[in-house]
């Protein structure tokens, strides 16, 4: 034990590449038990290693990967554990001898393909009897150290360990492996994993396969965060693999991986090798590049932080916030959520709005307080179907501190980044107005919540939420109030909440705008926060003639008003011609529009937005 870890103090070691990768390329299936073949086609498997020793390679595996009680069963060699492992190790042995080079032999524990509790049906106990069955047989046939690998449970690798410190006095390297989202697939971080690791007792801390080497290097350096002091491990894939002519294949060359090889060892990898994908040619690129490379080694800065991905690379921000941040005039439309199970319809209009340029589509969430589908799952829908950016109206009415929190959480969990805070609509006006109206936050409130909390990575409590969300959260803002004085106060109160950006109610007069933002400039000065100017094309003389009566805070000009009623039955052409004119003037104060299609008119909304195109 102490020598080895001497040993990955005095040097980094260079462990071999991939076994199946190499197996599959002499055609042997993936529906294959690879660790049969240590005893009905040893000199496939001998071979193999003798070109990883002659690359370099200080460290080879065995191939046991999957020769415990559960994986064997699937092809009926559940009672041949024993004597599987032994050969693994045997014949690794021989191959070293026959090297005449001082080459460690590392007995190869992979997962046991089976849920543990609490996910699945295993017991903790009967996983570690598996694991214990098979690393005795390892141990015994003489290897030299137990790497448990390719974990993605940590539940399932705390067991691992355990069997391995029950069972042998070798030293034990436990290595886990990550999604895309630098997270296991029950979504531990990587400083968590690290802690847990180490706590568990392992002498060596790993990562392997998951994405490539640049992942692995970045989930290296979290690592090192929460254990500076710790051996570490590092083997990744040769990159995300892909299905070329029904063949996977994996795009990092040996070269690449040379490069990464210094990388790893700078930040702090006692250990690197290759995992799937990678060849003994990955493997001699990365000998040659620490032989040749002076030693140079990076200062991880510690962090007490446990359980936190502040480390974590920085999700980019939304397309909606880049564009707006370049400059670009957006257009942005809203959609209402079905009322009923098909949202055919509903698809196929943003599948319209989209090919005519729409930036983002905003979902309103139960409109009029009318009973509708959830607006995330409409986001969702549009978003994985359409391919257009969503931005999810999210009231805080009718919801209590709990319940907001939750939904935010979930908003996040599905991809959804755009949060547009509104109040909502009482349900005294709506299809039950019986139901609870209660809340337990104002819209700036909520705000403050997201922009300050849980883009922080902390809940309303100050407790760690695990990872930061990525919310771009907007707000809504009346360019016509009754009492601008009064309206300013509650809009400086969302921008020091964190405000992204605003959009109005609709408007029909440019100058409102105008005029509204230059009265807050004289107080507050000039607004940095991106308007989107409210736009709700007309449809007919009737329309408008309800809307400037009947609907508070909605002035329609008198020679708007004329125009549609000159037009008659071409009063919707009417209509995008004066929201294609107005466009045109609030441009020099607007960074883009805010469409409310009326009546679902999408293919108004469609015209509109190719002629402010062009």
């Amino acid at each position: 034990m102490q020598k080895f870890l001497e040993l990955l103090s005095q040097k980094t070691l260079v462990a071999d590449g991939a076994m199946g990768t190499m197996l599959h390329a002499r055609g042997v299936g993936f529906d294959k038990c690879f660790d049969e073949l240590n005893i009905t086609n040893p000199a496939a498997i001998a071979e193999i290693h003798r070109e990883y020793i002659e690359a370099g390679a200080d460290l080879i595996i065995t191939n046991t990967f999957s020769a415990n009680h559960f994986k064997l069963g699937k092809f009926g060699l559940q009672h041949e554990v024993e004597k599987i492992n032994r050969a693994g190790v045997e014949l690794a042995k021989r191959v070293v001898a026959a090297s005449f080079r001082d080459v460690l032999i590392a007995g190869d524990v992979g997962p046991l393909g089976v849920r543990i509790a609490p996910y699945g049906r295993v017991k903790p106990e009967e996983a570690r009897a598996a694991f214990a069955q098979q690393i005795k047989a390892l141990a015994e046939a003489g290897a030299d150290l137990i790497i448990i690998e390719t974990i993605s449970d940590l539940y399932e690798i705390q067991e691992a360990i355990k069997a391995a410190k029950q069972t042998c006095d070798l030293p034990v390297v436990a290595s886990i492996t990550f999604t895309r989202d630098d997270r296991t697939l029950l979504g531990d971080e990587s400083m968590q994993v690290a802690r847990k690791i180490q706590e568990a007792g392992a002498d060596v801390i790993g990562v392997n396969c998951s994405g490539g080497p640049s992942q692995l290097l970045r989930i290296l350096k979290q690592m090192r965060q929460v254990a500076p002091d710790a051996k570490f491990w590092v083997k990744p894939n040769a990159g995300w693999p892909e299905q070329v002519s029904g063949r996977i294949m994996y795009p990092a060359d040996a070269e690449y991986f040379g490069e990464y090889a210094v990388s790893f060892r700078a930040a702090g990898a006692n250990a690197v090798g290759g995992c799937c994908g990678t060849t003994p040619q990955h493997i001699a690129a990365m000998k040659k590049a620490l032989d040749t490379t002076p030693i140079k080694v990076e200062i991880i800065q510690t962090s007490e932080v446990l359980e936190t991905s502040e480390v974590s690379e920085v999700e980019p921000p939304t397309e909606f916030a880049q564009k707006l941040a370049a400059g670009k005039f957006c257009t942005c439309v809203e959609m209402d959520p079905p009322r009923g199970l098909s949202a055919h319809k509903l698809l196929a209009g943003a599948s319209l709005l989209h090919d005519a340029g729409a930036d983002v589509i905003n979902v309103a969430d139960s409109p009029m307080a009318r009973m509708r589908m959830s607006a995330w799952a409409v986001c969702d829908l549009v978003q994985r179907k359409v391919g257009v950016e969503t931005t999810l109206h999210f009231p805080t009415r009718g919801r209590n501190l709990l319940r907001v929190q939750g939904d935010l959480l979930a908003s996040h969990a599905i991809g959804l980044r755009n949060i547009f805070v509104v109040m909502g609509d009482p349900t005294s006006i709506g299809d039950y107005p019986e139901a609870m109206d209660n809340y337990d936050l104002v819209p700036s409130g909520l705000i403050k919540l997201i922009k300050q909390g849980f883009n922080m990575g902390l809940d309303h409590s100050g407790v760690s939420i695990g990872q930061p969300t990525n919310f771009f959260v907007g707000a809504a803002l009346n360019l016509c109030p009754q009492d601008m004085d009064a309206e300013i106060k509650n809009l400086q109160r969302k921008i020091k909440a964190g405000a992204d950006f605003f959009l109005t109610q609709p408007i029909y007069n440019p100058e409102d705008g105008e005029k509204f933002l230059a009265r807050y400039e004289l107080k507050h000065g000039k607004l940095q926060q991106p308007v989107l100017a409210g736009i709700l094309p007309l449809v007919s003389i009737k329309h408008a003639n309800f809307l400037h009566h009947e609907v508070p805070g909605i002035y329609i000009p008198d020679a708007a008003l004329k125009r549609i009623e000159s037009a008659g039955e071409e009063g919707a052409k009417v209509g995008v011609e004066l929201v294609v004119e107005m466009v045109e003037k609030i441009k020099g104060w607007a960074s883009g529009i805010y469409i409310m299609p009326q009546f679902h008119r999408y293919d108004m909304v469609a015209d509109i937005i190719e002629a402010v195109g062009k």
